[in-house]
């Protein structure tokens, strides 16, 4: 994503939120909105546009924030857990394909009916048989096929042409029909209009409730936002103007056909129970003749076109930009370097529409849950926009959405309520929408799970401000004993925890004597002192302000225990000299598997520092357990500095070349997950001594990181091949555990 080109300015921009919005909502969706509540119709889609102006607001703000490729995805995972960034993404990326699956057949539908009167006109035969279902099918392919070759040649190519005809074609409905409306007189255009509320509240509050996905689509130019120039600027300007276009063309457009799309006697209302999904083109007939149809006709291809188009663009974005995060295959994320464009991704998306438009015939019900994700969706916009306002630590001086908190808590109201209604009117929608849900949970936690968290893991070590958004303020426990490593391991919590955000606790345990004794009691105090002192010293140093807890405790290791559960610790440091006594091994052993926390054991020379490590070497034998805890050191490291990391696997003397092939492509897919920021270089040795291999890569390396091993019982151990690098060679060594 990162590699990605911004070739898309405000006019393409503003071209993907008209293409998404105007024309298919409203020729599908008014006469649904007359049959509801008759002539009132038109102030239910001027309050459904008031509503998506200020869901656009927050969006607008999101996305000029946060200018990357994959909306509301985007926004989920920088306030909370990449598991449930990756529950938006998913249903987001299915409700975008639905819309794509409901535009593609809604092109094909009247591109049958265009080709039916050109087949009459030109043959003087019946047609009839281009109106079929799988002629339908074959044009929705069709088009998807030529919108995906557009997509994959040229970033944020095609759809302007469909969306200017488009225009053209609503353009020439409105300002005809306001010609007629000068013939109209006052009385007859109030009688137009009257009853103005046919059925009353209920119906005018289900005709908002049916229609607000009309205005659906300019949350799309937020899912491309990483292709977008500018888009600080841009894309809160390309929203807006989408929604106005929208609301321009919408509202006379219902004026028009209210007024001028009936016969005489005839009301807007009865029209449209009668033929609800005609309604558009009817009246358009009765005011302009046959061309009127016609008209209607070539506005709702290109309208269907270029919806199509903008949701495919979109969808492909949304599914790259999950690869990327590893909550989807990895290998949808990849970008074409001839082309810069995401070739996989839109393959698949495009892939999975025609699949969708061949298999279900009637794709109604998954409408409805893409109607119902996408309030829902919005909804949490909103509150993600709340939240990241009063998580961050300054303000950015981008858009800022105004009459702030009001107009997102209007906004979920509103949302909310709207969803609600959905999901009373059409219960199957949220049936669907959960089904999708849990598919896709299913899916996540065999296949993306641990990659997903592994990478994210390294981000948030990589950028504390992700750290904060997300409201977290981890706690490193750090029991100090010895004053000659305390400046060492100040140093190594500062990278377990976010500067500014997380929390270090000093800890010094002071040994009550048996015996109460005056002089042996001073030179407790003293040493004591000592190590405060020293690692006070380098806190501030280090511009830290560490909070300091001395307790006094027959034994040191009970009491470390207990500190750590009574604090509930996310991490536990602990510093040693040297690895020489089978008595302190298994008393680690036994603090390591009483607490609920990472462990980091740190083995260095009095004086060293962490950001002394330019050379960082990562022995691998096995699954990674300990692959988060890795990403997220590997990541803190990096903040400060561009070290270059080995990682190392060993193999037998005996291994095949093409195993040792296989553990070099693993061994670099690794590294690519747990450390995506860093120079990586994987290396891969055959030998029967690993010991012996990894302690001479260890003496041109300045760290070595290792993970503690786990027993069939699930204790952490040091294992005897740690141990044997710990004590041979003189490199400093983390060794590391997550918490079981």
């Amino acid at each position: 994503m990162s590699n990605q080109k911004r070739t898309i300015g405000l006019f393409g921009a503003i071209g993907v939120g008209v293409g998404a919005i105007v024309g298919g909502g409203i020729l599908a969706l008014v006469g649904v909105a007359f049959a509801s509540t008759g002539p009132s119709a038109i102030v239910a889609f001027a309050l459904n546009g008031l509503i998506a102006l200020i869901t656009a607001l927050s969006f607008a703000e999101l996305s000029a924030s946060f200018p990357e490729s994959g909306g509301t995805y985007i926004f989920s995972k920088k306030v909370m857990s990449i598991r449930a960034a990756f529950a938006v993404g998913w249903v987001v990326w299915f409700a975008t394909i639905v819309a794509g699956v409901l535009y593609a057949i809604g092109a094909g539908y009247f591109l049958a009916i265009l080709l039916e009167a050109l087949w009459e006109l030109f043959t003087g035969q019946p047609g009839e048989w281009i109106t079929f279902r799988w002629v339908t099918v074959a044009i929705a392919i069709a088009a998807t096929l030529f919108y995906t070759i557009g997509l994959i040649r040229k970033p944020g190519s095609g759809g302007a042409i469909a969306n200017i005809g488009k225009i053209v074609a609503f353009s020439i409905l409105i300002f005809v029909g306001i010609w007629f409306l000068s013939k109209e007189s006052a009385d007859s255009i109030k009688g137009d209009f009257t009853p103005f509320f046919a059925f009353g509240a209920l119906g005018f509050v289900q005709a908002m409730g049916y229609t607000f996905i009309a205005y659906q689509g300019f949350d799309l130019i937020a899912a491309v936002a990483g292709e977008v120039k500018d888009p600080g600027k841009t894309i809160p300007r390309a929203m807006i103007i989408s929604l106005f276009i929208a609301m321009v063309i919408y509202l006379p457009l219902i004026f028009v056909i209210t007024v001028d799309g009936t016969l005489p006697g005839q009301s807007i209302t009865q029209l449209s129970i009668e033929r609800p999904v005609a309604v558009v083109a009817i009246a358009a007939e009765n005011y302009l003749g046959r061309f009127g149809f016609w008209v209607v006709v070539i506005a709702a291809i290109l309208s269907m076109l270029s919806a199509l188009y903008a949701h495919l663009f979109a969808a492909s974005r949304i599914a790259q930009s999950m690869a990327g995060d590893r909550t989807l295959p990895r290998t949808l994320g990849y970008l074409s370097v001839k082309r810069g464009t995401p070739v996989n991704a839109i393959i698949a998306t495009a892939l999975v529409i025609i699949i969708t438009v061949i298999v279900i015939p009637d794709v109604a019900a998954a409408g409805a849950a893409a109607s119902l994700i996408f309030l829902l969706i919005f909804a949490l916009a909103h509150g993600i926009s709340i939240l990241i306002r009063k998580r961050r630590k300054s303000p950015l001086k981008t858009f800022r959405t105004p009459f702030f908190p009001l107009v997102p808590v209007v906004g979920i109201v509103a949302c909310l309520a709207l969803a609600v209604f959905q999901g009373i009117m059409v219960p199957l929608a949220g049936i669907i929408a959960v089904i999708w849900l849990g598919f896709g949970g299913l899916l996540y936690l065999i296949f993306f799970a641990r990659r997903a968290r592994i990478l994210d893991a390294s981000a948030e070590g990589y950028d504390p401000e992700l750290v904060r958004l997300r409201g977290k303020t981890p706690l490193v426990l750090v029991p100090i004993a010895n004053p000659s490593n305390a400046s060492a391991m100040v140093a190594v919590a500062n990278t377990l925890v976010p500067p500014d955000l997380g929390r270090i606790l000093l800890l010094s345990v002071v040994i009550a004597p048996e015996e109460s004794n005056g002089s042996a009691n001073s030179e407790i105090l003293s040493n004591t002192q000592e190590v405060l002192k020293e690692a006070l010293s380098s806190s501030l140093n280090l511009g830290l302000t560490p909070e300091v807890l001395t307790t006094v405790a027959k034994k040191n290791w009970p009491e470390i225990i207990r500190v750590s559960k009574t604090h509930r610790c996310e991490s536990l440091l602990v510093g040693l000299s040297e690895f020489t006594e089978n008595k302190t091994e298994n008393n680690l052993e036994n603090l390591f598997n009483s607490v609920d926390c990472d462990v980091v054991v740190l083995r260095a020379p009095s004086g060293w520092q962490i950001t002394e490590a330019q050379k960082i070497l990562v022995p691998v034998a096995g699954a990674g357990t300990h692959s988060e805890l890795l990403a997220r050191i590997l990541g803190s490291i990096c903040r400060s500095g561009s070290p270059q990391i080995t990682y190392l696997r060993v193999m037998p003397e005996d291994s095949s070349w093409d195993v040792v092939d296989r553990a070099r492509k693993n061994l670099f897919l690794q590294a690519q997950d747990e450390a995506p920021q860093f120079n990586s270089k994987v290396k891969v040795e055959k030998a029967d001594d690993y010991g012996a291999e990894i302690i001479r890569y260890a003496d041109d390396s300045d760290l070595i990181i290792l993970g503690l091993q786990s027993s069939w019982s699930r204790r952490r151990v040091f294992g005897e091949l740690t141990l044997r690098i710990a004590r041979e060679s003189n490199c400093p060594i983390l060794m590391i555990s997550r918490r079981v």
